[in-house]
């Protein structure tokens, strides 16, 4: 028997081996692109990584929307020009693909030999900002908008316009970004080609904190007003509803006429930490032990998440009945499963349905079998991966 020390290294060092194995993609600067303005919020060049297809995938793409929050008010985004989120000159020179943007047949056994791209965020704004001045004493660029076009310009240019597969997908700011520009997406490519849109820990609950105040709507709409982001936002939602309202996917994705793939986890940590229980909420740290660990919950905020998981998902089946939107919502704490090898496809990823997430979500883009799965409550899936966080773990936000 593993004593729990030993346990930890086999741990640890099983995640090193996969970490050290994922492929090295080079990065790519989008030169031209400044030109058009299309820039990062210090006004340096937009970026990518592409893995080229090969082989019965030469002519399928999988597009990667990097995610990492947003920023909401000029001294925010100052913060953030200088780190890679808001700089390309900050950005790492060659990133690990792994997990959806594995190459290797046995990891990601329906994407591995496609073109797989993953786009740098560095906007702040989930790709939909547009402000044309920039102020001087700043420097700071809301172009968002005009980064994603660029990027996408620049790979139809690099073959994506030859595609028959294209799924756009993206984790967390990035999945909601995926949502977003979906249709947009697709009709930048030919009419034949079969187009697909994956959100990953996208899908933001409009909802009150513990305190009773509306803290994330706020927050959206500041977002919405510093990077001038309504007239890029889905004219389908943003002609019925405040434009702030429009960076909540339960009013977008209804409307989208693209076939959408739903992947959360009820129980997300990022939205528990940030917008359930937001420090501005919980001013004396009741919530941190239990947002560090969910095993550490107490009775009443374990009521407190069991609501916040009712509301989520009276949202997700508020969208309606559809024969083309894929869903995978499972009982974990955890946010983003896409982008880590053990929950995307691994001996003991998590599973619903006796289906893991990498299986569900490439049936559904095959045509093979439209998944639509809601877990039971926490605790009842064995499978979980519950993220355990430290307390230096900063929020994206």
């Amino acid at each position: 028997m593993f004593n729990f020390k030993q346990w930890l290294v086999l741990v640890v060092c099983s995640l090193a081996i996969l970490k050290a194995e994922g492929l090295l993609v080079n990065i790519t600067f989008v030169r031209n692109a400044v030109a058009k303005g299309a820039v990062c919020l210090d006004g340096s060049p937009p970026a990518y990584h592409i893995d080229r297809g090969s082989g019965t995938g030469i002519n399928s793409w999988l597009i990667q929307l990097e995610g990492g929050g947003w920023c909401h008010n000029v001294t925010n985004c100052i913060s953030r020009m200088h780190t890679k989120l808001g700089s390309s000159k900050k950005m790492v020179e060659n990133l690990a693909f792994s997990a959806i943007l594995s190459n290797k047949e046995q990891r990601n056994p329906d994407f591995y030999n496609w073109n797989r791209v993953k786009v740098r965020y560095c906007d702040g704004s989930s790709f939909t900002g547009d402000v044309k001045t920039v102020n001087p004493a700043t420097n700071l660029h809301f172009r968002g908008a005009r980064v994603w076009l660029a990027v996408m310009q620049e790979l139809l240019a690099k073959g994506m316009r030859n595609a028959e597969n294209a799924v756009l997908s993206g984790c967390s700011a990035g999945g909601l970004a995926s949502l977003m520009h979906c249709d947009s997406f697709r009709a930048l490519l030919p009419m034949g080609t079969n187009v697909k849109c994956l959100s990953d820990a996208g899908f933001f609950l409009n909802t009150r904190d513990v305190s009773g105040a509306q803290y994330i709507k706020s927050y959206f709409n500041d977002v919405v007003t510093l990077h001038g982001s309504a007239k890029n936002l889905p004219r389908s939602c943003t002609s019925r509803l405040n434009p702030a309202m429009c960076f909540f996917p339960q009013y977008v994705a209804r409307q989208i006429r693209t076939p959408v793939f739903v992947l959360n986890a009820a129980y997300d940590s990022w939205q528990i930490k940030n917008i359930l229980a937001p420090r501005a909420a919980d001013p004396e740290g009741k919530w941190q032990s239990c947002q560090l660990d969910i095993k550490n919950c107490q009775r009443s905020q374990l009521k407190v998440m069991q609501d916040f998981r009712l509301e989520f998902l009276s949202a997700v089946i508020g969208l309606g009945r559809s024969a083309s939107r894929g869903m995978f919502i499972d009982s974990c704490y955890t946010h983003c499963q896409t982008e880590t090898q053990t929950s995307w496809f691994w001996q003991d990823s998590p599973i619903l349905n006796r289906t893991t997430i990498a299986k569900a979500v490439g049936d559904w883009v095959y045509d093979r079998n439209l998944f639509q799965k809601i877990d039971c409550p926490y605790p009842c899936n064995p499978t979980c991966h519950h993220r355990v966080f430290t307390p230096q773990d900063a929020p994206p936000i």
